[in-house]
C-alpha cells in the first residue's frame, strides 16, 4: 500500500482538526443572545413564520433569540445590516423574497449583494397570492376583467404593497404576459392598499392570502384568480391563473432564514434542522395551513438552489417591465 507523504499527513490533520473545530464550535452555539432582524415594520407577514420560530428556538436551544424588527428601504436596511454582522450565528435575517431575489433588479445602487453576502438556511412559508377586485368592477373572472381593461384604453390601475414587493412584481408579470395597460399604485403596505380597494379608490390589487382572505370570506372583494400552481385549499373554487389561461402566472410570498456569509457550515446546518423541527409542530403547522403555505422547509443546498431560480425570474420580469424604484 501506498505510503502517504509527511505533508499528506500534515495536511489531513489541518483538514480533521478544522473538521473537529467546527463541529465543537457549533455545538457550543448558542452562547448568547441571537438577534434575528426581520426588515420589515412590526405586524408585517415575515413576523407571522419569525416571531414562532424565534419563541421555540430560544426555548429548545436555551439562549434568547430576539427579534430586531429593522424596515426601510424595501427590505435593504436591515438585510445589509445582517450581510455586514460578524458571520458567527449571533445575527440573523428572516425575510420575504423581495430583498433577496427581487431588489437586485429593481434597485440601481443595493447597499449588499445576496447572491455572495447571505447564505440560505430554509425556506418558511411559500404563500400563494390572490388577484382580489372591488364589487363595482363589472367582472366575476380572469376573462372578462382582461376584457374590461381593455376597454378602459389605458384608464386602469392596480394596487399593491408596495414597490418592490411580491405583489408588486406579480402584478408586473401578469401585465408583462397580458399586455394589458395597467398603471402600478404603490402603497406602504397590504393595509392602506386594502383600505383603498374597499373603499373603491383601486379597482383591483394582488396581495398575500394571509392579508387579504378575511375581506374574501366576508365577500367585501371579489376574487378572480390565484398565482399558486394549483388550487388553494383556502380557496379551493378560485382557479389559478394557469386555469384560466394564464400558465406563466405562477408567484408566491415566500419568507427564509439566512445567515451572513461565512458563517460555519456547522451552524447553518445546526439552525436548519432545529428550526425543520419546529415547523414540523403542530403550531407552526396551523401556521401553514392558515396562510395556505406548503410546507416549504428543505436543505440549505436545496434552499439555496431555489434562491437562485427566483432571483432569474425575477430578473426577467423586472427587465421586461421596466420596473424600478430608483
Amino acid at each position: 500500500m501506498r505510503q502517504l507523504s509527511r505533508g499528506s499527513k500534515f495536511l489531513l490533520g489541518m483538514f480533521a482538526a478544522a473538521t473537529l473545530s467546527a463541529s465543537a464550535f457549533a455545538q457550543s452555539w448558542p452562547n448568547s443572545t441571537v438577534t434575528v432582524v426581520v426588515p420589515w415594520p412590526p405586524g408585517g407577514p415575515s413576523d407571522i413564520a419569525a416571531r414562532p420560530i424565534a419563541k421555540r428556538l430560544t426555548e429548545d436551544l436555551k439562549q434568547p433569540f430576539v427579534i430586531d424588527n429593522r424596515g426601510g428601504g424595501g427590505g435593504n436596511i436591515g438585510s445589509a445590516a445582517v450581510a455586514r454582522a460578524p458571520a458567527d450565528g449571533n445575527t440573523l435575517l428572516i425575510t420575504s423574497s423581495a430583498p433577496i431575489v427581487i431588489n437586485p433588479s429593481l434597485y440601481k445602487k443595493m447597499p449588499f449583494d445576496p447572491s455572495k453576502d447571505l447564505v440560505p438556511i430554509t425556506n418558511l412559508l411559500r404563500v400563494p397570492l390572490v388577484l382580489v377586485a372591488h364589487p363595482s368592477v363589472p367582472a366575476n373572472n380572469l376573462k372578462e376583467l382582461m376584457a374590461y381593461i381593455k376597454e378602459q384604453k389605458g384608464q386602469f390601475s392596480y394596487a399593491s404593497a408596495g414597490s418592490g414587493t411580491p405583489q408588486h412584481m406579480t402584478g408586473e408579470l401578469f401585465r408583462s404576459v397580458t399586455k394589458l395597460d395597467m398603471a402600478h399604485i404603490p402603497y406602504k403596505g397590504s393595509a392602506p392598499a386594502i383600505s383603498d380597494l374597499l373603499g373603491g379608490h383601486v379597482p383591483v390589487m394582488f396581495d398575500s392570502m394571509i392579508a387579504i382572505m378575511p375581506h374574501i370570506k366576508s365577500g367585501k372583494v371579489k376574487v378572480i384568480a390565484v398565482s399558486s400552481d394549483k388550487r388553494s385549499p383556502l380557496l379551493p373554487d378560485v382557479p389559478t391563473f394557469a386555469e384560466s389561461g394564464l400558465p406563466a402566472v405562477v408567484s408566491y410570498a415566500w419568507y427564509g432564514f439566512f445567515a451572513p456569509h461565512g458563517t460555519p457550515k456547522a451552524i447553518v446546518d445546526k439552525i436548519n434542522v432545529e428550526t425543520q423541527k419546529i415547523m414540523k409542530q403542530p403550531e407552526f403547522q396551523k401556521i401553514l395551513a392558515d396562510t395556505g403555505s406548503d410546507y416549504v422547509g428543505d436543505t440549505p443546498e436545496n434552499f439555496a438552489k431555489f434562491v437562485k431560480e427566483e432571483s432569474v425570474k425575477w430578473s426577467k420580469v423586472v427587465k421586461e417591465s421596466g420596473a424600478t424604484v430608483d
